[in-house]
């Protein structure tokens, strides 16, 4: 099992590799597992692999692959914490429909709990915080797309 993290367009993630069998990959990006089938490398990049496409697990609820409206992941409207706190819910993830107005987080700050709430509608493209994280004021919490 290897581990890595990587930073894509200011946002951290994750990744454990639990298998590969080969060119299937099971990986787990941030606590969540995915199926990944990689391309073949040519001989000189054989051991990195520079293209991948995820197979979402039949038991995820995520949206469908083929909607062409769909935002690529992590594109979209960031939603900041409006205090500093620590993250204790993260009530969306990556692909959830969400409406105005919607829990997408729960912040605890000075002993209190304060619902984070979505601007407007859309599908979430990014989850940047996990449950305990600490925040600050402007940080992002999740994307909306």
């Amino acid at each position: 099992m290897k581990e890595y993290k990587f930073k894509i367009n200011g946002n951290e993630y994750r990744v454990t590799i639990q298998s590969v069998d080969g060119q299937r990959a099971d990986v787990t990006v941030n606590g969540t597992n995915y199926q990944v089938e990689m391309e073949q490398a040519s001989a000189a990049t054989a051991a990195i692999p520079t293209t991948a496409s995820i197979t979402i697990p039949a038991a995820s609820p995520a949206a469908p692959a083929a909607n062409p409206a769909a935002k690529p992941a992590g594109e979209g409207k960031a939603v900041e914490s409006p205090i500093p706190g620590v993250i204790v819910e993260v009530s969306v993830k990556v692909g959830d429909v969400v409406k105005a107005g919607q829990k997408v987080a729960v912040i605890e700050a000075m002993k209190m709990e304060n619902e984070i709430q979505a601007p407007e509608a859309g599908t979430v493209t990014a989850v940047i915080v996990n449950k305990g994280d600490s925040v600050l004021e402007g940080d992002p919490i999740v994307k909306i797309g």
